[in-house]
């Protein structure tokens, strides 16, 4: 399972013309999810988007995490993050889950990032989508578990 996370001053998601989910100062979570992701990956890698300290504090290092700034999360499906760009000139999905797994373990993920008690919006899965944000920093981080 792989979190691509963009420190963020506000971000969105666009289907069909309208907005499915919008945050304010937060974290963009761009999830990628690989064959034989289970519970125990998920949960690992919801803990560390949420406690990765990305936020600066009153000296300006980055020591505070999302939920220490009150920040929100919008989590997008994003399948070509587990693409296997190793050989050729077309990326290759096979490391990819299948999309019904794929499905379950996105909304798995998003159930437990609200189950922290954190403002957690979505794209829809599968759909062709907009993504507009406002990187701040620019801070962007891979996670993978």
């Amino acid at each position: 399972m792989i979190a691509l996370i963009q420190r963020v001053t506000e971000a969105s998601v666009t289907v069909d013309g309208a907005v499915t989910g919008s945050i304010g100062q937060g974290l963009l979570v761009l999830l990628g999810i690989e064959k034989g992701d289970d519970q125990v990956k998920a949960n690992k890698l919801r803990d560390k988007v949420l406690g990765y300290r990305v936020f600066e504090d009153d000296n300006g290092k980055m020591n505070l995490n999302v939920q220490q700034v009150g920040g929100e999360v919008l989590v997008v499906s994003q399948f070509t993050l587990a693409a296997d760009t190793n050989s050729g000139m077309r990326a290759s999905f096979s490391k990819g889950a299948a999309p019904k797994d794929a499905e379950y373990w996105y909304e798995y993920f998003v159930k437990a990032c609200k189950e922290k008690d954190i403002k957690t919006e979505t794209g829809i899965f599968a759909a062709d989508m907009k993504v507009a944000l406002l990187n701040d920093g620019p801070v962007t981080f891979w996670l993978q578990v």
